[in-house]
């Protein structure tokens, strides 16, 4: 996503330009846009022709951005972010997960670490100082987190820090303190509606799209970019009831528990008389009980601390639909 497309990155990206400080925090749940507001900030401040709106995008250090090589910008990410938004591993890295020594790790690893103070620590290239984004921050360890403490407190002159997080709360509270807090801007339904519309989705997916990623933009507009079909997920709740096991086609199994929790969050809500949130109340059966929909919601629960590392994913999925399929029967009916 281009930060310029949208309003709410837009306005952010001015106003924290101009924000003193060496170390900021963005924070607020997933899909507001943080990695491309991080992503944004270190255009600006590297940039040769910097504006009030960020980077001039035409420079040679805008350039180097683009193409994920200027010397003076540090990523900080999960390897398993990093391939998928396009960023070179360090040589070593890449050469173990080409040689099938290990797979791309999912937490910022204390090696990229210490490499990043290293970096904080070397004279700067092009003479516009230098950045290191962390995201998602709370992927940092224990250990790797303590690494950056020192550095986060004391950088070198010319070194600012973005950290981006999901999940600010799970980061070490001395991370905090030593940081400029900036909560995320949410976008109202009409502002967000209006830049899917801009990227190219139809209206009647983007609405659906929208509500399936809790009103979060960027997560919509992932879920589109991943082939994900607004009709399939407007079905899911009564696939779900039939047993229908190619309603999650296409899921990974985290991603299949976080479908199945939406639907028992909007069945809570519907039985107890709230507002669906990620379905239209149409799309809904009729809710069973709350002791039945409690129960797997604590079953969703337990599921969720195993799906990124399932045992047998095929197996995963037909017992997460089978059990859906007996919380979502009809009152009075057996599954």
């Amino acid at each position: 996503m281009a930060v310029s497309a949208a309003p709410w990155i837009a306005s952010q990206l001015r106003q924290l330009l101009v924000q003193p400080g060496h170390a900021l925090l963005l924070q607020g749940p997933s899909g507001l846009g943080q990695y491309e507001l991080a992503l944004g900030l270190a255009r600006g401040w590297l940039c040769e022709q910097p504006t009030a709106d960020g980077g001039c995008a035409a420079c040679p250090s805008c350039h180097a951005i683009a193409v994920r090589t200027h010397a003076d910008l540090c990523l900080l990410m999960p390897e398993t972010g990093m391939l998928e938004l396009g960023w070179p591993l360090g040589e070593k890295a890449q050469q173990e997960i080409d040689d099938k020594k290990r797979k791309p790790s999912r937490e910022i690893r204390v090696e990229a670490l210490r490499d990043a103070v290293e970096f904080s620590q070397r004279t700067s290239a092009r003479g516009r100082g230098k950045v290191v984004v962390v995201y998602p921050a709370e992927r940092m360890n224990a250990i790797a987190a303590n690494a950056l403490l020192k550095t986060l407190e004391e950088p070198a002159g010319d070194t600012r820090f973005v950290l981006a997080s999901d999940a600010a709360h799970q980061l070490l509270p001395t991370i905090r303190s030593r940081c400029i807090g900036h909560t995320m801007a949410w976008p109202d339904e009409a502002q967000a509606l209006s830049w899917l519309a801009a990227e190219g989705l139809a209206a009647a997916d983007a609405a659906v799209l929208l509500r399936a990623a809790g009103g979060r933009p960027d997560d919509a507009m992932r879920a589109a970019r991943a082939g994900r079909e607004a009709r399939q997920w407007s079905q899911l709740p009564r696939a779900l009831a039939r047993g229908d096991v190619q309603a999650l086609a296409g899921l990974s199994p985290a991603e299949a528990v976080n479908a199945l929790q939406k639907v028992c969050h909007d069945l809570l809500a519907a039985a107890t008389g709230a507002r669906p949130r990620f379905f239209a109340p149409s799309e809904l059966p009729a809710p069973p009980p709350v002791a039945e929909l409690s129960a797997w919601w604590r079953e969703l629960i337990s599921a969720a601390r195993t799906a990124e590392h399932p045992f047998n994913p095929g197996l995963m999925l037909e017992a997460l639909v089978s059990r859906a399929r007996t919380a979502l029967h009809l009152p009075g009916r057996h599954p």
